[in-house]
Order: C-alpha cells, then structure tokens, then sequence
C-alpha cells in the first residue's frame, strides 16, 4: 500500500510518500511545497493545493495522512495552519482517497514508541526506518513520521478486522 503523510503549513508543507510491502516499509519520495511570505493566504493555498495534486498524480498513493493540529503560539498561527489542513484534506478527497488525521502523539508513540518523544527522536526513528542516507529535511521528516504512523495503525485495524471476522465466522 502506498501512502501519501502530509505535515500541512503555509509557509512549508511537508510530503513523504511511502510503501508498505508486508511488514517493511520502503521510502518512495519526501519533499517540501514551498509558498513565498508576501503571498496572500488564498495564494499560498492554492500553490499548496496544486502541489499536492501533482504529488497525487505523480505517485497514485491509496490513502492520506494529514497531522492534526498542535496547539499553536497564537490563534492567527492556528488559524492558518487550520487551512493548510483543510487544503490538504480537501485534495485527497477531491481525489477519491480515503484520508486519515493523526494527532502528533499518535505519530510520535507509532514512529519513537513514545508520545513525548522529542523531534530529533523521531526524525532520527524516520531515518532509520526508511533507511535513509541522512534525516530529511525537518517538514518532509514530520510528513513521513505521519506516513508511518498510518502504515502501523492501519496495520492494527486490519489485524483488528480479520480477528472480528474470524470470530464473527465461528459463531
């Protein structure tokens, strides 16, 4: 299964695109969108949005990931990476994916193994799951982390549901 972890942001948004093959888990690509500070909100978003499309296109991932959103230094702050997430929902179900929200201790305990893990912690836990030549760059690393952390949950599910199945069977 391939999946596309996106760490929404205006000023940066992260990608990492990733496959699942049994139980390993193969980096495919990882990289930034970048937007200009004296770009208005709606054009930041909309460069966001393109990329996303493109990335879409280019490498037909089966399910998003999008991180939820933190508590931010300010409300302007929030507000705005609320629609870098919105923007980043809205094309994986304008594509007819099926789209997953995990909150940063959801990534941080599937990734590290710990929920407060520190962000080195968990980009060096990237690396080495991916086996990368070298951390990526830090929104690309978060977007992947979020990739990962939907290959393992996903992974539970699907363990979940053949196990309901398989009782509901017997019954």
């Amino acid at each position: 299964m391939r999946i596309l972890g996106i760490d929404p942001g205006t000023r940066v948004t992260g990608y990492g695109i990733i496959e699942k093959v049994g139980n390993r888990l193969i980096h495919v690509d990882n990289g930034g969108i970048f937007t200009r500070a004296d770009m208005e909100l709606a054009e930041r978003l909309k460069v966001i949005y393109d990329g996303l499309c493109q990335i879409i296109s280019e490498y037909a991932p089966a399910a998003v990931a999008v991180e939820q959103i933190f508590l931010a230094k300010n409300a302007l702050s929030a507000l705005k990476l609320g629609h870098a997430r919105g923007t980043a929902l809205l094309v994986g179900v304008n594509h007819g994916l099926p789209v997953f929200e995990y909150s940063a201790l959801q990534v941080k305990s599937a990734v590290v193994g710990y929920g407060k893990a520190e962000k080195i912690q968990v980009q060096q836990m990237v690396k080495t799951l991916l086996k990368l030549p070298e951390i990526a760059q830090e929104d690309a690393s978060d977007a992947l982390a979020v990739a990962i952390c939907h290959a393992h949950t996903n992974l539970l599910h699907s363990e979940r549901l053949v196990k309901t199945t398989t009782h509901l069977r017997r019954s």
